[in-house]
Order: C-alpha cells, then sequence, then structure tokens
C-alpha cells in the first residue's frame, strides 16, 4: 500500500517557528541558544536611565523592543501553549515553547520596575530603521521609554498583564514559583491600568508611527481582566468583565480581526466558552452576547455572514488589508483551529447565518489558510512568517517592499499551537491509513 508523502511538514513548521524567537532574543544569550549566527546585544539597554531593560525580543526586523505587540506576542504564546499543551508535547517543543514564553516574562518583570512603572520601549524606530546593521553592532539609540501615573497607558498595561496572566497558568505547575510572580505582576499591572486610564501613545509620541493604539485601552482592561480571571479564578475579574461588557464595547464591537492592537475578537471568544460551565450560568445573559461578536468574528473568516465577510485572494487567503496580512491570517487560523476543538469537545456547531458549521468544516479552513502560509517559498530567517501578499496574491520579495516582506513575532506566535494540532491530526490520519485493511484493484 503507497502512502502520500505529506504536502506539508507540521512537525518542521512548529520546530522552526520556535527557533524563530531564538533569532530574535534581545540582551545576554544563553549556553543552549540554538540559533548560532545570534550573539549577544543590547547590554546596556536602560543604562541611561537607571534601569536594567536587558533582554527581551527585538520586533521585527529592526532593532527596536516595542512592548505593546511584544506583550500581545507572549500573550499568543501562553495561549497557544494552554489550548495545545499535550500536542505541542507530543512533538517534543514544549520546552522551546516554554523557553519563548518565559524570555519574554523575564523581560517583562524587569520592565516593570514599581507598581505603576512600566517601561514601554527601548530604541528609537526612526534612526533604527535608517541603519542597516546587526543587532550586535549596534550604534543607533537605546533611549528608553515608560508609562506612569503622569504619563498613563492603560493598552500597554492591560497587555502586559494579561500576558504575564497567560504565562502563570502554564508555569502554575512547573515553575509554581515564577508563576506567582507573574501573577503578582499582572495584577499590579492591571490595577495600574485601571486606575490610571490613558492610550500610551498619547504619552509616548515616539511610538505613534509605528504600533499607535487605534482601538484605545477598553479592550486591553477587558483582555487582562479575563486572563487575570482565567489565572486566578477570582470572582472580583469576572464581575469587571461582565460589568464593563457593555461600556468597554465586549459586547458592542463586531470584529472581523485581531491582532496586537484589537483584542475584542479574542476576548469574546474567551468568553463564550464559558458559557458551558455551570458557574458562569448567572451571566448568561452578557455572556451570550459576547459569544454572538465571538460568531460574528468566526462565521466572517469562513465567509458565512449576511454581508459583513472577510476578504480573500484568488487562492483563497484571508485578505484584511495590505500592510502585514498575515498576522491577521495567523491569528484567524488560532482562533478557528482553537473553537474548532472547542466545538468538538462540546458537541457544538457554529451556527452562521449562512448555515451550521461543524468542527471539522472549521479545523480545515485553518489547515487551508496555514497550508497557504507554508506555501514553496524557503525562508532563510527560519521561522519566520513575513507579512505576505497583496489582495491578488501578488508577492514581491524585495526588502525594500517591508509591508510584504517585514517578518515579526507577532505573526508566529499563534501558528505554533495551529502546528502542533495539524501535526497531531496528520499522524492520527496515517495511524488510520496503516490500519486499514488492504483491497485489491484491478
Amino acid at each position: 500500500m503507497h502512502i502520500s508523502r505529506l504536502a506539508f511538514d507540521y512537525g518542521d513548521a512548529l520546530k522552526k517557528s520556535l527557533l524563530y524567537f531564538e533569532s530574535q532574543r534581545s540582551g545576554r544569550l544563553p549556553y543552549n541558544q540554538r540559533v548560532a549566527w545570534r550573539h549577544h546585544s543590547g547590554l546596556t539597554d536602560g543604562l541611561e536611565q537607571g534601569v536594567d531593560l536587558v533582554g527581551g525580543y527585538y520586533d521585527a526586523g529592526d532593532h527596536v523592543k516595542f512592548g505593546l505587540p511584544m506583550a500581545f506576542t507572549v500573550t499568543m504564546l501562553s495561549w497557544t501553549v494552554i489550548e495545545f499543551q499535550h500536542q505541542i508535547a507530543i512533538a517534543g517543543e514544549l520546552e522551546h515553547a516554554l523557553e519563548a514564553i518565559k524570555w519574554g516574562t523575564d523581560y517583562f518583570i524587569k520592565a516593570h520596575t514599581s507598581p505603576n512603572v512600566l517601561w514601554a520601549e527601548v530604541g528609537d524606530g526612526d534612526t533604527d530603521h535608517y541603519c542597516w546593521q546587526r543587532p550586535e553592532d549596534m550604534t543607533t539609540s537605546r533611549q528608553a521609554y515608560k508609562i506612569d501615573e503622569n504619563n498613563p497607558g492603560s493598552d500597554l498595561a492591560g497587555e502586559t498583564a494579561a500576558a504575564m496572566a497567560a504565562a502563570s497558568i502554564v508555569f502554575k505547575k512547573t515553575n509554581p514559583h515564577y508563576s506567582h510572580l507573574l501573577l503578582h505582576h499582572a495584577q499590579q499591572l492591571f490595577e495600574f491600568g485601571d486606575k490610571y486610564r490613558g492610550k500610551y501613545d498619547e504619552n509616548i509620541g515616539v511610538v505613534k508611527n509605528y504600533y499607535a493604539s487605534v482601538s484605545g485601552y477598553k479592550d486591553e482592561l477587558l483582555w487582562g481582566a479575563l486572563w487575570l480571571y482565567k489565572a486566578t479564578d477570582n470572582e472580583i475579574y469576572l464581575e469587571y468583565f461582565i460589568n464593563k461588557a457593555h461600556f468597554f464595547g465586549g459586547i458592542g464591537w463586531a470584529m472581523t480581526e485581531f491582532s496586537w492592537d484589537v483584542k475584542y475578537a479574542g476576548l469574546q471568544i474567551m468568553a463564550s466558552k464559558l458559557l458551558v460551565e455551570e458557574k458562569h450560568r448567572k451571566h448568561g445573559e452578557t455572556l451570550e452576547q459576547y459569544r454572538s461578536k465571538a460568531e460574528h468574528y468566526l462565521c466572517s473568516c469562513l465567509n458565512k455572514n449576511n454581508g459583513t465577510n472577510v476578504d480573500r485572494t484568488p487562492g483563497g487567503l484571508l485578505h484584511i488589508r495590505q500592510w502585514n496580512n498575515m498576522q491577521y491570517v495567523s491569528t484567524a487560523a488560532f482562533l478557528l483551529t482553537m473553537y474548532s476543538d472547542f466545538l468538538q469537545n462540546s458537541n457544538q456547531k457554529l451556527n452562521c447565518h449562512g448555515g451550521s458549521v461543524d468542527h471539522e468544516e472549521i479545523l480545515g479552513f485553518a489547515k487551508s489558510q496555514v497550508d497557504y502560509i507554508l506555501g514553496p517559498n524557503p525562508n532563510v530567517l527560519v521561522g519566520a512568517l513575513v507579512g505576505g501578499p497583496d489582495c491578488q496574491d501578488n508577492f514581491t520579495d524585495l526588502r525594500s517592499n517591508y509591508m510584504q516582506t517585514e517578518a515579526c513575532t507577532y505573526n508566529t506566535a499563534p501558528l505554533v499551537g495551529v502546528f502542533a494540532k495539524l501535526l497531531q491530526m496528520e499522524d492520527q490520519k496515517s495511524h488510520d491509513d496503516l490500519n486499514q485493511p488492504l483491497v485489491a484493484s484491478f
């Protein structure tokens, strides 16, 4: 019997995705660093300000450490491990996934120097982007910027709280002391972000050209509260999430994207999963409204909404916008894969205007997006996911075309668990095929 070779090696993609985070490391690299062409860099970060800001991740192709997308990256890595830990472990990559998360959270601990102070950025985007050089040879500004009581940034504080709360769940069994420390920081950061409200880009002007907080901070405060509830089981955070649902737009915004800036789709999907637990029935009405908005997002990705659907390229790729479209594809693939598992485990279907959709169809579509991403293009930067093609599937591989060619940490992070899930699915299929009785054909 002949079994055809897999079209795509999801195990290899998973391994390379986690290698990519080692490529993006800033700071003093450990002895077990696998990406050997990288070395120590940014060892004086924070020195001018009298703080130790060594470590963390370079954001993309540059050498700036931007707090908001870095925090979202760590939240997504943590969420992907929470949802797909078993599959990642079977693939032999769990330790590397935990290292990728901890490299980020170690930095956040350093950056959170007191309850109401969080260092938001190291480096200057303008000078950095004018100068092509290795991070090991940096000569550009390493100015650091912070948020505090007088210069608040509820969006950044909320997202960093979410990242540290999610990571605390990941490390709860294997490293309980570290988990407790992360939770302590997460609770302080959430309280800081909630008490001193404001958008971080209004107080740190240099970030506006790069990671402006277009959606504001209300989504991050809801997001942070929900992750803290998941981490602590403390009703205070659930009450916050429920009571602020309308005022903060949680049950108002119907989204077709999920990204480092806009968290509504993610928190709406997390909220809808709470409905299956008996203890949350008292909040059933509000959680149903969250689920309605979650289903709008999922159905729009599947092209089954009545009117508002995500555009697709002729090749079938979701297309949100011209600049770094792949970030939206990778987050969609993650949310669809995770929700497919949830529907399967709870014996439910997704109800859309275009009819009900079962978990297999949802996972099949997520797989189609991942297969498009993997494609035939070789990557020198192992595990990196570039911005991707335009609405007609055209891709111009030029350094100057950074809208399409620049890779970012938050592009790859959501895919870690998806690769692991698809690998498990393909392994199971191969196992089932091998156990099929042989049938003669003429």
